[in-house]
C-alpha cells in the first residue's frame, strides 16, 4: 500500500528512497538472469517460460518478478511479462555500456560502503575503506591489491563513461589539437572513443601503472604504433607527460579536494604551449548543489569509500579555479547527459 502521505513528489520519492537498496538488488538479479533479455526477444513471456529460463523455483521467480514489477521495469500483461520501454532502452541488451556492468560496480564496490557513512562523515575521511587490502589512502590504489575487484570497477567505470560521454564528444572543440593528453584516463575508453571521432588526433593516457595495464590489454588503438599511448605514473608524483596541445581531465578532477585539483590544474598548464587548451569533463552539482542524484551519489562514494575528499563540484568551481592556474577564455557547457558539464580554458 503507497505511503498515505505519497501525494507529492517528494513523498513518492521517499517511498522509493527508502525501499531502493532491496529494489536496486532486484533489478541488479533480473540483470544477472537475464530477464530484461528475454523479455526483449519475445514481449509477453508467460511465467513458466521465464522459470525455465531463469532457472529459479517457482517461488523465488514469484518474488522477484513482483519486485521488478514494483519498480514497473517490467510490466504484467494478460499474455505475461513485458519490459517497459525504459527497460527495454536501457537494460536489454548487454554492450560495452550495458548498465549490467555499471550496476554490478555499483553492487560490489561502492554500494557496501554507504552503510559506513555516518562514521566515515563525522571522521572526516574514508573510514568504509578498511574493508579493502592495503595501506595506500584511496581506493584507486587499494585496488591494485586485488585485481578481480579493479576489473569489476573499471567495467564499471568505462561503462558509465560510454553512457556520458556524447555530451564530451559533441562539445568538445579540439580544432588545431593534434596530441592529447588525458589525465586520469583509466582503461583507454575515452581516448578510444576520441580517436574514433577525430581522426587526427593522438591521445597519451597518463595514469596508475595498474590502471594503464588494463588499457594496453583491452584498448583497440594501443597497439605498437597506434594512436593511443599509456603513460604510467603518479599524477602529483611525477610530471605530466610533455609535447602536447591539450589536457583532458575526464571523470577524474571529481576526487579531489580543491588545493590537489588546483595543482593538477597548475601542472596541466606548465605543460602545456602558449594557446594551448585544458577541458574539464565530468559531474556538475547543479543548481547550486540543490539537486543532481547522480552527482550526489558520487560525492558521497568518493567521501565514504573512494578518497575521502572531492565532489562534483559546480562549475563556477572549476572555472575559478582555471582563472587562478593562469587560463583565459575560461567558459562552460552545462546540461549535459547525466548532469555533466564541459569547462574549458585556454593558457594565456
Amino acid at each position: 500500500m503507497t505511503h498515505p502521505e505519497a501525494t507529492d513528489r517528494v513523498a513518492e520519492r521517499f517511498d522509493l528512497i527508502v525501499n531502493g537498496p532491496a529494489l536496486f538488488n532486484a533489478v541488479v538479479a533480473g540483470l544477472e538472469l537475464d530477464v530484461f533479455g528475454r523479455l526483449s526477444r519475445q514481449p509477453g513471456v508467460p511465467f513458466e517460460e521465464l522459470r525455465e529460463h531463469t532457472g529459479l523455483p517457482a517461488h523465488k521467480l514469484r518474488i522477484l518478478l513482483h519486485a521488478l514489477c514494483a519498480t514497473e521495469l517490467i510490466e504484467l500483461g494478460t499474455a505475461g511479462y513485458t519490459n517497459s520501454p525504459t527497460a527495454e532502452r536501457l537494460l536489454a541488451t548487454d554492450g560495452p555500456d550495458s548498465w549490467k556492468d555499471i550496476l554490478l560496480g555499483w553492487q560490489k564496490i561502492y554500494y557496501p560502503a554507504f552503510a559506513e557513512m555516518t562514521g566515515a562523515l563525522k571522521s572526516g575521511t574514508n573510514t568504509a575503506l578498511a574493508t579493502h587490502p592495503g595501506d595506500e589512502p584511496t581506493l584507486y590504489q587499494r585496488l591494485s591489491h586485488d585485481p578481480e575487484a579493479e576489473r569489476v570497477l573499471h567495467r564499471s567505470m568505462a561503462a558509465f563513461t560510454l553512457r556520458s560521454l556524447s555530451g564530451l564528444l559533441e562539445n568538445i572543440d579540439l580544432t588545431g589539437v593534434k596530441r592529447l593528453l588525458d589525465v586520469g584516463g583509466g582503461d583507454g575508453t575515452t581516448a578510444a572513443a576520441l580517436t574514433d571521432r577525430f581522426p587526427g588526433l593522438d591521445i597519451t593516457v597518463f595514469d596508475l601503472p595498474s590502471v594503464t595495464e588494463l588499457g594496453r590489454d583491452g584498448a583497440p588503438s594501443a597497439a605498437p604504433g597506434g594512436r593511443i599511448a599509456f603513460h604510467p605514473g603518479d599524477l602529483f608524483g611525477d610530471d605530466f607527460p610533455g609535447d602536447v596541445d591539450a589536457v583532458l581531465f575526464s571523470h577524474v578532477l571529481e576526487v579531489f579536494s580543491a588545493d590537489q585539483i588546483t595543482t593538477l590544474l597548475r601542472k596541466a598548464f606548465d605543460a602545456l604551449p602558449p594557446g594551448g587548451r585544458v577541458f574539464l569533463y565530468g559531474f556538475n552539482a547543479m543548481d547550486g548543489e540543490r539537486r543532481g542524484v547522480y552527482s550526489a551519489r558520487l560525492s558521497l562514494y568518493l567521501n565514504v569509500l573512494a578518497t575521502g575528499q572531492g565532489m562534483a563540484y559546480p562549475t563556477g568551481d572549476y572555472e575559478k579555479w582555471l582563472t587562478e592556474a593562469g587560463c583565459s577564455q575560461v567558459a562552460s557547457i552545462t546540461g549535459l547527459p547525466y548532469e555533466h558539464a564541459l569547462i574549458t580554458g585556454t593558457k594565456r
